[in-house]
């Protein structure tokens, strides 16, 4: 299969999404927002892969368009996501207006950005503050840019936050007896809330725990620890995976619908983890085999990832999550192509 052609019919549905459409609106990439920032990432590491220009000439129009055309964005853990591709390219292009953007947000993140206790970066976003909340979501949308700037910046102080981040959601938000990863934890009220394990939260640790050791390349105790989740994480998802190679958007209830965006994202995990080590067994290879499978089944003749839920709050209780809409969307469109360029690997 070519997955270069398969990368390039999941972009041009973004690229030529009508944001006054009610159903392409979801796709639109006229924001800066988390959406977006998960699909320029993987949008990045698309370009990586192939090294077709046109892709880079994208983002780097994107990043153009936004600073320069639009006001700046109100400040919250969603939209501190697209500044992680905006630090790749300043890596790669050294374009020093991309600079101050870059140390700007992170001067929010590490001194402005409300916290709970024992410091975690609390899930504040533009509706709610989330008082003393931490959510998964908080890993792949905060933790990733504080990583991969202190590798570009040197600034070995901004790793180390990230490494402590991720200690304290697993702390918070891993069920020791499963594996699986709660959608949030209140210190507030001492609880998990629904006690979800919801499946793209899952999958952001899925994703971005791996991501973490690949920016940084650390080996230290840090990391061995946030490992050490993932693999009890990892196993606990071949158990929950369906015949169909698909998750339920509620990963142990088997009365929801299969979610996609999730699929892709374990996909690309456990894709990079039998790539760099982390894991070995046949039964891996055969788990990412069925979900990559899956994954691809779900792209229609254009290039839109279909059964991906949307836009997912806190939830109170499992019926919350049962009930979330269903479409095309720009984050779905991501980890789709994060999942592509790790079977562009081979």
């Amino acid at each position: 299969m070519d997955y270069k052609e398969l990368a390039d019919r999941v972009l041009n549905v973004l690229k030529n999404a009508d944001e006054n459409d009610e159903f392409q609106g979801r796709l639109n990439m006229k924001s800066w927002d988390w959406p977006t920032g998960v699909a320029l990432y993987g949008i990045y590491k698309t370009w990586q892969m192939s090294g077709d220009k046109s892709i880079l000439k994208y983002l780097t129009d994107w990043y153009e368009d936004m600073l320069t055309n639009h006001e700046p964005p109100h400040r919250n853990v969603n939209s501190v996501c697209p500044c992680l591709t905006l630090t790749c390219l300043y890596q790669e292009t050294k374009n020093e207006a991309y600079l101050p953007v870059i140390e700007s947000w992170l001067d929010w993140v590490l001194n402005e950005m409300p916290r709970t206790e024992y410091g975690g970066l609390q899930h504040c976003t533009v509706w709610n503050k989330h008082y003393q909340q931490l959510w998964d979501d908080t890993l792949m949308m905060v933790c990733l840019f504080l990583a991969k700037a202190g590798v570009v910046l040197n600034r070995p102080e901004l790793i180390d936050e990230a490494e402590y981040q991720f200690l304290i959601h697993v702390r918070y938000l891993q069920n020791v007896k499963v594996g699986l990863l709660y959608h949030g934890w209140t210190f507030d009220c001492r609880h998990n809330f629904a006690n979800a394990f919801w499946a793209r939260g899952n999958s952001w640790y899925t994703v971005a725990a791996i991501e973490l050791y690949d920016i940084t390349k650390r080996e230290n105790a840090a990391m061995r620890m946030i490992k050490t989740a993932w693999l009890d994480q990892v196993l606990a998802l071949w158990k929950f995976q369906r015949v169909n190679g698909l998750y339920t958007t509620l990963i142990d209830v088997e009365e929801v619908y299969s979610e996609t965006s999730a699929t892709a994202g374990i996909a690309y995990g456990v894709l990079k983890g039998l790539r760099l080590g982390w894991l070995s067994e046949d039964k891996y290879k055969e788990m990412a085999k069925l979900a990559s499978d899956a994954v691809i089944g779900q792209i229609d003749k254009d290039g839109a990832v279909q059964g991906v839920s949307c836009g997912t709050g806190m939830g109170h209780d499992l019926e919350y999550y049962k009930k979330i809409a269903v479409s095309p969307t720009a984050f779905g469109q991501g980890l789709t192509f994060l999942m592509l360029t790790e079977l562009m690997q081979k």
